[in-house]
């Protein structure tokens, strides 16, 4: 599976955690920063990994922060993606299971890595149970999303 990583300041540990046990699970891993623990701007990594997810370059994407929350926030702007947020096991298999979720957002001050690999490895090997309650919940998503790109010429919008 190829799996983009990213993580900001905050995240950068345990991402570089995670990314190494995806690389031991035969995982192709592709990390696109941060590379320190200097002070970044979160949305900027989470923007890189939810487009190449969205885009098909990548199954999968992880994004570390402290709490896990901005960058599923800044995620979920990216048509397509649906970035979860987890902090055990339960909401990782639901999140795949009926939600599709194709973002893994984790907060390294909130999980310990024995957690966050329990938690990343619950997600990789989660299928979408493809449900037809599941499916029509996602085209609905997917609607939605389309529609509210295109202008609304009833308003006059350009």
């Amino acid at each position: 599976m190829r799996i983009a990583f990213g993580s900001d300041h905050a995240g950068f540990q345990l991402k570089q955690d995670l990314a190494a046990h995806a690389r031991a699970l035969g995982h192709e891993v592709t990390d696109v920063g941060t590379h320190s623990t200097d002070s970044v701007d979160y949305p900027n990594f989470a923007f890189l990994v939810a487009e190449s997810v969205a885009r098909g370059a990548h199954d999968l994407g992880v994004l570390v922060c402290g709490s896990g929350l901005g960058m599923s926030i800044a995620a979920n702007k990216v048509p397509g993606v649906r970035a979860a947020v987890c902090q055990e096991t339960y909401t990782a298999r639901m999140a795949r299971e009926h939600n599709d979720a194709n973002v893994l957002c984790l907060g390294q001050r909130v999980v310990g890595i024995g957690l966050a690999t329990d938690i990343l490895d619950t997600f990789l090997r989660t299928p979408f149970s493809q449900g037809a309650n599941h499916r029509r919940r996602l085209d609905e998503i997917a609607h939605y999303e389309r529609a509210s790109r295109e202008p609304d010429v009833a308003r006059g919008e350009p």
